[in-house]
Formats: C-alpha cells, structure tokens, sequence
C-alpha cells in the first residue's frame, strides 16, 4: 500500500524521540503505571512505548491480521503486566489515543516538506492507515487484557475463598469449618473442593461444620452442602453441622434433605462440648 521509502524512512527516524516526548507530557496524576516514581518503573514503561514504536513503523499500513502478528507479543506482555493492570483502564487507552496522534503530526509534518508531491487523496491515505493500524492493536490489547484481568481476578477470588474458609484443626483427627458471610454458588463451590482437600491432607475423621455466621443461602449451595458432607463420608470424614438457621433449616427441608445420618447441634459450643466428651472417651 505503501510505496513511498521516503515516509518509512522519516517515520523510524522520528520515532526514536516519540517516547520522551509522550513522557514528558504523561499525566503523572493518571495513577497506576503512569505514576511510577522508581527509576527502573520508569525506564521499563518508556522501553514499552519505544517497542511499540518500532514495531508500529513495521506494521504501519499492513492488513489487520499481519498487524496483530507482529504486535502480538508486545500486546500479550503489556496487557498481563502487573504495572498496567493496576491502572485504570481509560488511562492505558487514552495513551494509545495520544500516541495516535503523534503519528497523524508526522504525517502532517511530512506532507508539508513534499507539498508539492503528495496530493490530498494520498494524505488522507495516510492518516487512515495511521487511525486503522491504531485501532487493530487497541482492539488487540483490549481483548488480552480484559481476558489477563478476568484470569487476575479468578486467583484473587480463589485466595480470598482458601483463607476465608479455613479447616481449623481441633485435636488431631478432628476439624472445624466456620463459615462467615454470605455464600454464593461460585464461593460454595471453590470452598467445598478446598475443605476435601485440606480434610484429606489433615487426616481428619471428624468435620463440625459451623453454618451460624451464614445469614442465608439459595437452594443450590445448600444443594451444595449436603453433596459435601456426602464426599466427605466417602473420603471417610464423619460430620457434624451446628447454628443451623430457620432459613437454612426451610431451604433443606425444601430440598428433601434426611438429617437422620447428620449430626445437628443447635449452637457450636454445644457440638464442642459433645465432642470433647466423645473424644475423652476415646
């Protein structure tokens, strides 16, 4: 599409002082990345946007999908960098955006010294490419990020459950499980696959499940619940469920629950109290 070397050759000339000039007139304020203050913070931002540059002169005018290939590892590192996610996200587009236009002020710039040589047809050419090219990697980087952010947010849930529902050892083949706060179908299930886990790695044989912190819950986690105390029987875990609520109580008779093979205490102190007798008899 582009046959004039002289506009490639001015572009990878200029672009070499495009980054301390994007640097210089960053909003500092824009927090996340933009705000770094350590010197080697810095230097790595303005190494990203000089790699951008150099491959931006290569990809410049070319079809989408050969766009994307030679941006495809710049846009996989910056969108899953720690740096970038942290900022807010109409900061990292509003810089794509400004760098955008510091290409359309090359164009211009270069127009101007081939007046005579570049007619109105081919400088809007030009600029299309400039805002087409643009637009692919920003579309590009949009999808990587959103995906990175998506996958971010997955692990912090996944910690946030772990630690937020631990298996508390009581002696050493006994277990508590207290369960705060309300429980939804994703938490319920991260939770549940967690207390197996810990229960087998503990070697417990005896699990109280502490259900007074939990105000109410929908008829699938309680669903859930049971198929808990099901696996565990299977992993030979007996348990033991305490503070169960009037709501809770209604869900599970709602969903035909037998409480016959279920030890049910009103309050955990009393299911203690029970299980330190049991276990000195022992």
């Amino acid at each position: 599409m582009f046959k004039n070397s002289e506009l490639q050759t001015f572009l990878r000339e200029k672009s070499k002082g495009l980054t301390e000039q994007w640097y210089s007139t960053l909003d500092k304020s824009a927090g996340g990345v933009y705000a770094e203050t350590e010197p080697q913070a810095i230097d790595k931002l303005k190494q990203q946007n000089q790699d951008f540059h150099q491959l931006f002169c290569s990809a410049f005018g070319k079809e989408e999908a050969e766009c994307i290939d030679i941006f495809r590892e710049w846009v996989l590192s910056v969108a899953n960098d720690e740096a970038h996610l942290a900022t807010p996200f109409n900061s990292v587009i509003k810089e794509f955006f400004r760098t955008q236009k510091q290409y359309l002020e090359l164009i211009e710039e270069f127009a101007t010294l081939q007046e005579e040589t570049i007619s109105h047809a081919q400088l809007n050419a030009w600029n299309q490419a400039i805002v087409d090219t643009t637009n692919t990697i920003i579309l590009e980087f949009i999808d990587q990020n959103t995906k990175a952010a998506e996958r971010r947010l997955n692990a912090q849930q996944e910690m946030i459950v772990e630690m937020s529902a631990p298996v508390i050892l009581l002696s050493k083949d006994s277990g508590l499980l207290p369960l705060i706060g309300e429980i939804n179908t994703y938490r319920a299930k991260i939770v549940f696959e967690k207390v197996l886990q810990q229960c087998h790695e503990k070697s417990i044989e005896r699990l109280f499940i502490d259900l007074s912190g939990v105000p109410i819950i929908d008829t699938m986690v309680a669903h859930q619940i049971f198929q808990l105390i099901e696996g565990l029987k299977i992993i030979g875990v007996r348990t033991a469920i305490a503070g169960i609520s009037p709501e809770i109580a209604q869900t599970a008779i709602q969903l035909g629950v037998n409480f016959g093979e279920i030890d049910v205490y009103n309050k955990l102190d009393q299911a203690l109290r029970y299980h330190k007798l049991e276990f000195n008899q022992n």
